[in-house]
């Protein structure tokens, strides 16, 4: 199978749509040029729609990862006590960046597949009134979880404490109101719903934030978000951007706002609800319960037969990339990724594969089942 024929179905990076890659292929400018002032700022401005927020956004040239360090860094000062939410890989993620930056780490784990009960937050905030911030990943996508950010943000408001938000896989496939909903500092990243190459993380803080942000006397250089806040006020960036990612942004975004972010978040819930109902007529074990369901990415357990063996015919195949188990899930799951540059055309050309891969290693059902079954969620 030829790269040209590779259709990735992960939770990132995901497809980037053609109308983005052409322009990421602009000429490349000058990154301190008036030419690139102006398109950042434009660009950067939209954004804000994206945030739902008032507040400023800064793009930083790195990986979601970055993003997330660079809230933490800011943030966090060794022996503040934090309460890291982790439901899965990236929830463990944050609480492993928090403890290399000093803090006191608290964590609230729960069973992987599983969500938050924002009542198990307003507990660990009453049993701990030193906590400072509250870390929270929107959609874990490791376990194909979604986490009720708008509840757990009630919580952490009425005990006066900073809310810092992953929603590196879920801005622009889900509902997140970063100002109506009390979140301080949100970070998202490139390759997933913003259906760009990795590479940029943009992140938005919240005036309360930049308060604690302030007062943080710990060293720091390139991640130092008041250098970002400085820089904007004369239209440009600290360090050298990612020129052509940024044209790519700004394309993203204009083709999001083309759509309707409230169609995106629907398109997004119909894949899930279409990839959904097939695995449930193939007779498959789901790995997340359905109150937690994520629009972005549904994670299967392999019960009965090997997931790995079905991922190798996928990608042999058919050219169609499936995602593993992470960690201790490592070859007991499977997880189809749908979010970004795909539609409901892709879910059912990849539950049709899914099929062929199926029966081929012995799996019992009947054949069209789960084509069928997302079919008829289509037709509603």
């Amino acid at each position: 199978m030829s790269f040209e024929h590779i259709h990735l179905r992960i939770p990132g990076p995901t497809p980037v749509a053609p109308r983005i890659q052409r322009a990421m292929n602009r000429p490349m400018v000058g990154h301190r040029s008036g030419e690139f002032s102006k398109m950042l700022m434009e660009t950067l401005e939209r954004a804000k729609r994206l945030f739902q927020t008032e507040q400023d956004i800064m793009v930083v040239s790195g990986s979601g990862t970055a993003g997330l360090e660079m809230a933490v860094a800011n943030l966090v000062t060794p022996g503040d006590t934090v309460l890291v939410l982790v439901t899965g890989v990236f929830g463990d993620r944050f609480a492993k960046i928090a403890a290399a930056y000093g803090a006191n780490v608290k964590r609230l784990d729960v069973e992987w597949g599983m969500g938050i009960d924002p009542d198990a937050v307003q507990e660990a905030l009453t049993a701990d009134p030193a906590i400072k911030a509250v870390f929270a990943t929107q959609s874990e996508t490791s376990t194909g979880v979604a986490n009720d950010i708008e509840g757990i943000g009630k919580v952490v408001r009425e005990f006066g404490k900073l809310f810092v938000v992953d929603a590196v896989s879920s801005l622009g496939a889900m509902e997140l109101k970063m100002d109506e909903w009390g979140v301080d500092i949100c970070v998202t990243g490139s390759q997933k719903a913003l259906m760009l190459p990795p590479g940029l993380a943009l992140i938005a803080v919240s005036e309360l934030a930049w308060k604690a942000i302030d007062a943080n006397q710990n060293p720091r250089f390139y991640l130092d978000l008041r250098a970002y806040k400085k820089s904007l006020k004369d239209q440009t960036t600290p360090y050298t951007p990612a020129v052509s990612l940024i044209y790519g942004l700004a394309e993203s975004l204009a083709m999001l706002e083309e759509v309707g972010y409230e169609n995106s978040f629907r398109r997004h819930l119909l894949m899930r609800d279409m990839v959904r109902a097939a695995v449930k007529a193939l007779r498959l074990p789901f790995f997340t319960e359905e109150t937690y369901a994520s629009p972005t990415v549904t994670a299967v357990n392999g019960g009965g037969f090997d997931p790995e063996a079905v991922r190798k015919i996928m990608r042999q195949e058919f050219g169609i990339v499936l995602a593993g188990g992470q960690q201790h899930l490592k070859g007991k799951i499977f997880r189809i990724g749908h979010m970004g540059y795909m539609t409901p055309l892709e879910m059912l050309s990849t539950i049709a594969a899914l099929e062929v891969a199926l029966k081929k290693v012995g799996w019992e059902f009947e054949l069209g089942s789960g084509v069928r079954a997302a079919q008829e969620v289509l037709l509603g």
